[in-house]
């Protein structure tokens, strides 16, 4: 396992990783744990697994670059959509200062859940529910960032994301999504970067 983490850090590098904190922080987690067991050998390749009920825990490169893109500082409240197997959730946890996370597969919610109470992280938040509504009643968030791709930007989350904060999201059909990275300035969402994806849809 040791060898292959180490190649998939040298990957994340070559593919424009470089953030130190996001490197440091995906060295450190044992992406493993965060995939069923018919899986643990394949973790560390750099492509998204199964976890069941037709969703996946992305790929490396996505996660890293995702976390990248908010740009964060450690002090940051965030708010995390399809939070899945709960990987991406800890790498949130382990470079902000909260992480609130909703998942509406319950399946899956259950499986995230294990997986970050095995980890111990206590500025961790779950929620079951719909993330398309996002979290009001714990609004704004300095950041939020979306695991699954609705076909249009939910406009709820717009106000629940602080001014000067930053969305990343992948938004579009199946067959033709983008991944963008957005800032809030005076109310609206401004494109600042955007990536040709593929996410699972955002279920309804």
């Amino acid at each position: 396992m040791f060898l292959e983490k180490k190649a998939m850090i040298e990957l994340l590098v070559e593919r424009g990783i470089k953030d130190k904190r996001v490197i440091e922080v995906m060295n450190k987690i044992p992406r493993e744990n965060f995939v069923p067991e018919k899986y643990k050998l394949e973790a560390y390749e750099d492509g998204p697994l199964p976890i069941g009920y037709g969703q996946t825990i992305s790929q490396p490169y996505i996660v890293a670059y995702m976390t990248q893109e908010l740009n964060l500082n450690g002090k940051e409240k965030i708010l995390e959509i399809g939070f899945g197997s709960g990987y991406q959730t800890a790498i949130l946890s382990e470079l902000a200062k909260e992480v609130y996370s909703i998942e509406i597969v319950p399946g899956v919610y259950e499986f995230g859940k294990n997986n970050l109470a095995k980890m111990g992280y206590r500025n961790v938040f779950l929620k079951l529910g719909d993330g398309r509504t996002g979290w009001k009643d714990k609004a704004p968030f300095d950041c939020i960032l979306v695991a699954a791709a609705p076909e249009s930007l939910p406009q709820e989350l717009i106000p629940q994301l602080k001014e000067n904060g930053r969305m990343i999201i992948p938004i579009g059909e199946i067959h033709n999504q983008v991944l963008y990275t957005y800032v809030k300035r005076e109310g609206k969402l401004i494109v600042i970067n955007k990536l040709p994806v593929r996410f699972v849809p955002m279920t309804k």
